[in-house]
């Protein structure tokens, strides 16, 4: 009993950064690195689709208090092979597709939700050149506020031309004043949440839902993967026959999860049909070689997966710095 109200405690803190985190917890993550700004896109091409990572921050996350169907000291040694300690700097991605006359957004952030630390989105998208409002669709992987959080900045629409595309089953469950009701208490405040950061878009007629795997656009299709969240979706783009999967939260400690997929996390709504997506998803690209990006994944969170014994490695997508720059005359 004491460890569930323990875990509960430790997910609440990370999804809602609040004041329900124990005392150990708190102290033990580590501060503030960097002293810098950091540049937070990267550019890259999936056939003649341009696609840009933008990073929203990282936050610093304690696995072996998150990370559930794996034994503490498993979690201890495959961060101590990766030269990591008791905390791992998740990242959390977001990333923009220039599709024609389109620019999407695949999830949006946190928000200021999860500390100071994170909540960079906006500055990451403008310094890649592009501004809020340029935005005419996002597609959400799930609803969890670490995805949906930079959607509202008050009770400002941080991107008022946006149509939001999510999984019907999604956005009924979370809407749900019955769910909330039914949730752990530990889970609620994520409720209210969505309705702070997405239900303004749904009263203002800006969401657009689906059922299941759904052509959205040319080139882009839904492929459903519940389990994570009862409407948990990927999203897949195909141009010029290459193919990147967005594989939202798959997974969130890639040192442990890769090397054993069966591994969940308390954020899980159902984590036996968690990990059976994720021994899928991790089977499947690594078999056709597609490219995947994940939101959690180091950024900028792209790259492919190669079988390694019993679980996978990561192998991360090559950097290319290779635009022509005309010299002045």
């Amino acid at each position: 009993m004491k460890n569930t109200v323990l875990i509960g405690a430790l997910a609440a803190a990370f999804l809602t950064f609040g004041a329900a985190a124990p005392a150990a917890f708190a102290q033990a993550a580590p501060g503030a690195r960097l002293n810098k700004v950091q540049p937070g896109y990267h550019h890259f091409k999936v056939g003649n689709v341009n696609v840009t990572a933008l990073s929203d921050g990282t936050l610093a996350i304690p696995p072996a208090a998150l990370l559930t169907n794996v034994a503490p000291a498993q979690v201890a040694a495959r961060l101590a092979a990766t030269f990591q300690g008791t905390h791992v700097d998740a990242s959390v991605n977001a990333y923009l597709i220039e599709s024609g006359a389109r620019l999407l957004l695949v999830d949006t952030g946190s928000g200021e939700l999860y500390g100071p630390t994170l909540n960079k989105l906006v500055a990451t998208l403008e310094a890649a050149g592009y501004q809020p409002g340029q935005i005419t669709d996002i597609l959400i992987t799930h609803i969890h506020t670490d995805h949906t959080g930079g959607l509202m900045d008050g009770k400002r629409m941080v991107f008022p031309n946006a149509t939001l595309h999510l999984d019907k089953r999604e956005l009924d469950y979370w809407m749900s004043a019955a769910r909330r009701g039914e949730a752990p208490e530990a889970r609620r405040a994520l409720f209210d949440q969505a309705l702070m950061k997405v239900k303004p878009y749904v009263d203002a007629g800006k969401v657009k839902t689906f059922d299941g795997a759904t052509e959205l656009f040319p080139g882009i299709r839904a492929i459903p993967s519940y389990g994570h969240t009862p409407g948990h979706s990927f999203y897949a783009l195909e141009s010029g026959g290459e193919k990147l999967v967005f594989w939202g939260d798959l997974l969130h400690v890639a040192e442990v999860q890769m090397p054993d997929p069966s591994v969940t996390i308390v954020f899980d709504v159902d984590a036996n049909a968690a990990a059976a997506q994720r021994k899928r998803a991790f089977a499947e690209a690594a078999r056709e070689k597609y490219l995947v990006a994940g939101d959690h994944v180091a950024f900028p969170g792209v790259g492919r997966l190669r079988a390694d014994g019993d679980g996978y490695r990561w192998v991360p997508m090559p950097y290319i710095n290779d635009h022509v720059v005309t010299a002045a005359k």
